[in-house]
Formats: structure tokens, C-alpha cells, sequence
């Protein structure tokens, strides 16, 4: 099927950094495959790779209401609202995800992130401290990453 080799190229273009081209495939599909879950994933991490974070967080929101219990949507959504200069939505958004992201590594760097920028280091120290038990490898992550600067890792 033609769309089904439009979704299978826009992954392909995704995987090689080519959002430009795998947009032009998603604006090819029809209106009911463009909506689907699989398409709606593809055009956010398009929209991500363009860093056109508006669009992200609508297309994150619009995931987090069609699979409320995946995490990697809030994750995504809270991101991209930080990106667009709003960190204390994009902590209250990813505070209100499912109970699960508790247990994830990235939920804690990135609340620890959010907690540095709205200028709470020992919150974002506390965070952090739980991401790096979860996953040793983001402490290498936080030496460079420009949020966490004056935390003191």
C-alpha cells in the first residue's frame, strides 16, 4: 500500500535526520492515516528535530489524550513546552503523566532540569540524584547540559 510506504519512508528519513523529507511524506498521506497514532509520532519527532516546539506540544498533548499511560508522550510534550520557554507548564505537565514515570530515569533528569531553570538546585540535586541511580550514564549528560549550570553536579 502507497501510504503504508509514505509511514515506512518517513521513519526511514527520521532515522537519517532528514525532517524536511519525511514532512513531505506525512503531508502526502490522507486525512485518516495523517491522524493515526504511528503518523502522529513520526510528525512529532519531525517536529522535534526542527526544534518547532509549539507544533510538538500540540501533537505530545494531542498522544498524551489518545494513550494516557505511555510516558515517553509526556516526556515529549513537557519537553517541548520547556523549549518554548514555559518550564514551569512543562514540570506541572509531566508531574500530571502516568504513575509509572516515577520509575524512569528521564523523568527525573528532566524535572531536575526544570527544577534548575525555575532556580531550585537542592530539588533539582534531589532529582537528579534519582535519575543518575536509574541510569549512571546521564550523569555524563549533565556536565554539558546548559540547564543544570550552577547546580554543582
Amino acid at each position: 500500500m502507497n501510504e503504508e510506504r509514505s509511514l515506512s519512508a518517513a521513519e526511514g528519513y527520521l532515522q537519517l535526520e532528514m525532517p524536511d523529507e519525511a514532512m513531505r511524506e506525512l503531508e502526502g498521506l490522507s486525512n485518516q492515516v495523517r491522524q493515526s497514532q504511528h503518523a502522529a509520532e513520526l510528525e512529532l519527532a519531525a517536529e522535534m528535530m526542527q526544534k518547532r516546539w509549539d507544533r510538538g506540544v500540540e501533537l505530545a498533548r494531542a498522544l498524551c489524550r489518545l494513550r494516557p499511560n505511555k510516558k515517553s508522550y509526556y516526556l515529549h510534550a513537557a519537553f517541548c513546552l520547556h523549549e518554548t520557554g514555559d518550564t514551569l507548564a512543562a514540570k506541572s505537565f509531566l508531574m500530571s503523566g502516568p504513575h509509572s514515570l516515577m520509575k524512569d530515569a528521564l523523568f527525573h533528569y528532566n524535572m531536575g532540569c526544570y527544577s534548575a531553570v525555575l532556580g531550585d538546585p537542592e530539588e533539582a540535586l534531589s532529582y537528579l540524584r534519582k535519575a543518575f541511580a536509574l541510569d549512571p550514564a546521564l550523569r555524563k549528560t549533565a556536565e554539558n547540559d546548559p540547564d543544570l549550570v550552577g547546580v554543582g553536579i
